[in-house]
């Protein structure tokens, strides 16, 4: 288990939405230093966050984050997109797209970042999935978080030995610009926030943060015109 209190955290897309929620309540429970990244690091309002420039997609600029933060020992890959490309009418560039920011850029973060936090003496990483991690009804945006998701249940299994535990964070609708077009219920990027921090320091795989991601996942083991009802209509 992780403690959050003296640690040293990185959040990437910690400008908005969720990673500003983020930025706060680590600095709420303790944390000693909170590196918050965005295209544009002026985005970034928390008065105490290290502001730091990142592309994720582009090997340079994550090389030159990861040099600037040699005491990271919390890893949060927050940031991402959303192009929700359909798979049969969309250019396929707009689905590859979708991976570089989604799947690839994460990976290169955690690459970059897991020998520095090893050489702090271990550490965490929580990894901001989806609901649509199991159910694929957004196209290239589903399939990103799903190959994001396994991404982090093999890294669980391969960072567990040199010290780094690993969370998958699963949401569905937060009250965050990315769902401002969304009807139903809506999270709080705060609550998801206190959520995430929990199960960072209580050690847990997963988190999900809200009654749909709980509901989905348990139909994971059942037929899957359960979870998709429209191939029985």
């Amino acid at each position: 288990m992780t403690s959050i209190e003296g640690s040293v955290a990185l959040v990437t897309g910690g400008s908005r939405g969720i990673g500003r929620a983020l930025v706060q309540a680590l600095y709420e429970r303790g944390a000693k230093k909170v590196y918050a990244t965005a295209r544009d690091p002026k985005t970034v309002a928390h008065p105490d966050a290290v502001p730091l420039a990142l592309e994720v997609t582009d090997p340079a600029s994550v090389a030159a984050v990861a040099e600037q933060a040699q005491d990271v020992t919390v890893l949060i890959n927050n940031a991402g997109g959303s192009v929700n490309a359909n798979f049969l009418d969309s250019p396929v560039e707009d689905v590859r797209r979708e991976f570089e920011t989604n799947f690839y850029g994460p990976l290169l973060v955690t690459r970059a970042f897991v020998p520095v936090i090893e050489r702090n003496g271990g550490g965490h990483i929580l990894n901001v999935h989806s609901v649509v991690s199991w159910v694929g009804v957004l196209g290239s945006y589903s399939a990103s978080k799903a190959a994001f998701w396994s991404q982090t249940n093999s890294l669980r299994l391969d960072l567990k030995p040199r010290g780094i535990e690993v969370t998958g964070l699963h949401v569905g609708y937060v009250d965050t610009d990315l769902s401002a077009k969304a009807e139903g219920p809506k999270s709080s990027p705060e609550s998801v926030a206190a959520q995430a921090l929990d199960g960072i320091a209580s050690g847990a795989y997963e988190v999900l943060a809200d009654d749909l991601s709980r509901q989905v996942k348990t139909l994971l083991s059942q037929d899957l015109s359960v979870l998709y009802p429209q191939l029985g209509a």
